[in-house]
């Protein structure tokens, strides 16, 4: 009873005309909000048209809110209120406006993230530029959307009396604090710390083929404080960001998709080279998987027992490189089975003679 007491309202009329101002605040708020929905996604170019609509689609609703918070604000102030009342309206307004502007700001900053993965296309054959935004985009939106949430919540904090009262108090306490959880959380804070640092370098980036710890595999996602990469057998290795910028490690497609593949094979000292690197040449240029770029045999060793012969060969990708150089050495061996038989490597041994045989 005390509380209602302390929050009067006023007489009945003025009750009755502040619902009313209020309430043409709020149609008013949503008719200028539609307005200007509709003009900023008519205007300008159409070839821009659907980068606009995406991005009102993403602040339509928090802008919305926004728009209705400042009208009834600037109504308020004509309203009768208590003292009582008029405080209580403006902690709301001091907690509501920071909350809008960091969702709208939230929204845009989600808008240009699709923008960016809409006109980076990564699934053509040259998408190093393409997977070189996408990577940065993803990496600067996740610390955009950090200093986004803590900008608000500060900004909301602040439109509390209490804390500014107690600021040098709260400053001396958190300077302490922060010492304690930076000692504590040091390698949650290295690992941010390097993925700011790899928006920047670009050592790895979006679906970049790399060997990390002997396994293969492509990189699915990256977050702030660690990387998914994607292995070959459908697992998963998670590995933290910090490794890529301390660590050495195999990155295939660093300035661009293509590889050069080897295949090996040993055959008897005695054999046809020619013969095979003929083979050879015949398997690489009728296949499909060949981009049609390079491709060259040689002797590379030679060995009390066998020959080493090094094929070499171009492709697009990493993928189509392991299943070229696969099917050149099924097609190389069974031309060696079928046509040469006597390049098989084999052992040798000299019997010794009989005396007066």
């Amino acid at each position: 009873m005390t509380l209602i007491h302390s929050l009067r309202l006023p007489a009945d009329w003025a009750w009755l005309q502040s619902v009313v101002a209020v309430s043409i605040a709020v149609l008013v708020a949503l008719a200028a909000h539609a307005l200007a929905m509709r003009l900023v996604v008519r205007a300008g170019t159409r070839r821009r048209r659907e980068a606009r609509t995406l991005v009102v689609a993403q602040v339509r609703r928090p802008l919305q809110w926004l728009f209705v918070a400042i009208a009834v604000s600037f109504v308020a102030r004509a309203l009768p209120m208590d003292r009582d009342l008029r405080d209580l309206w403006e902690r709301l307004l001091g907690f509501g406006f920071p909350a809008l502007l960091g969702w709208t700001a939230a929204g845009l900053l989600q808008a240009t993230q699709r923008l960016v993965e809409l006109r980076a296309d990564i699934s053509v054959e040259d998408n190093l530029a393409a997977r070189r935004k996408r990577t940065r985009a993803t990496i600067l939106g996740r610390i955009g959307s950090f200093a986004i949430a803590f900008v608000t919540i500060c900004l909301m904090l602040l439109s509390v009396p209490g804390i500014r009262s107690i600021g040098v108090t709260l400053m001396a306490s958190a300077g302490i604090a922060g010492l304690v959880v930076g000692a504590a959380a040091q390698p949650a804070l290295k690992n941010l710390i390097a993925g700011v640092q790899m928006a920047f370098t670009e050592p790895i980036r979006l679906d970049d083929v790399v060997i990390v710890g002997g396994e293969w595999g492509r990189i699915e996602e990256i977050r702030l404080t660690f990387v998914v990469i994607k292995l070959w057998d459908e697992r998963r290795l998670v590995v933290p960001v910090s490794k890529f910028l301390e660590e050495s490690f195999q990155n295939w497609t660093r300035e661009t998709s293509q590889l050069l593949g080897s295949v090996f094979w040993y055959v008897d000292p005695g054999a046809d080279v020619a013969r095979i690197r003929e083979a050879i040449g015949r398997a690489v240029e009728a296949s499909e998987r060949w981009d049609k770029r390079f491709w060259n045999c040689q002797v590379t060793d030679v060995k009390a027992d066998a020959i080493e012969i090094r094929g070499l060969m171009t492709a697009r990708n990493a993928s189509i490189a392991f299943d070229l150089r696969c099917e050149v050495r099924e097609a190389v061996l069974d031309y060696i089975r079928r046509e040469m038989p006597e390049a098989m490597p084999r052992a040798r041994v000299e019997l010794p003679q009989r005396a007066g045989g």
